[in-house]
């Protein structure tokens, strides 16, 4: 799904590795719990994916996710109303153009009053993945304070400005990175199963062998969307 997101947005297509073994348990918050919140640091993202085997470039590609999808007020309201050491409230960091666009699509009590309001992640190009998402960054439109936290380490900026000046580059490494983060938690031996059906999980008396009738080519992908 992650990679056919990509495709139909435009973005480079890539072969998914076959394989894995399927967990029989989802959890939601599994999965939020392990992703760095929109608040991060750039210390704080470079040790989230250090931590699952994934370099700080890994982790500056795979934030060019960022360049499709939408966001709840709630994951930034704070940085256009209550931003500290601010006269204003507004983070410096963030355009105040682009602030006073996105106060009007989400008020102070939004996250109470309108909870189910979206705005798009990419202003620039928010339904084509491309590398517009970087070059936002630059221009001060990176909706998050972690999109931001990317201009903070001169190593972190270096590797977005190559992005800025190469769209190629950010496709050919997001198909490497996405196949990485495959690689992440991978079960084996008896732990999880080969699905029957791939959509839903085995009856618990089901043999699981591996010559089950379908086994799931579906992977673990944690993309940073809100």
């Amino acid at each position: 799904m992650a990679r056919d997101s990509v495709v139909l947005s435009g973005g480079l297509g890539y072969q998914v590795p076959a394989g894995r073994r399927d967990g029989r348990i989802s959890l939601e918050d599994d999965a939020l719990n392990s992703l760095p919140p929109p608040t991060s640091t750039a210390a704080d993202l470079v040790a989230n994916f250090t931590a699952k085997n994934l370099t700080a470039e890994d982790m500056v590609v795979l934030s060019g996710a960022h360049t499709i999808g939408v966001s709840h007020c709630s994951s930034f309201v704070d940085r256009l109303y209550n931003f500290p050491n601010t006269t204003d409230g507004i983070d410096p960091s963030l355009s105040k153009a682009y602030a006073f666009l996105l106060k009007s699509i989400c008020p102070p009590n939004s996250n109470q009053t309108f909870p189910t309001t979206t705005t798009f992640m990419d202003i620039l190009t928010p339904t084509s993945f491309d590398n517009r998402y970087y070059v936002g960054l630059t221009n001060n439109l990176g909706l998050f304070q972690s999109d931001a936290a990317l201009l903070t380490n001169a190593a972190l900026k270096a590797t977005v400005n190559s992005f800025v000046r190469s769209e190629a580059t950010f496709r050919l490494k997001f198909a490497r990175a996405m196949i990485k983060m495959g690689q992440i938690d991978v079960l084996s031996g008896t732990q999880g199963e080969i699905r029957r059906n791939c959509r839903v999980i085995n009856p618990l008396n089901a043999t699981d062998s591996s010559s089950s009738s379908s086994s799931s080519s579906s992977w673990f992908a944690q993309v940073a969307a809100s």
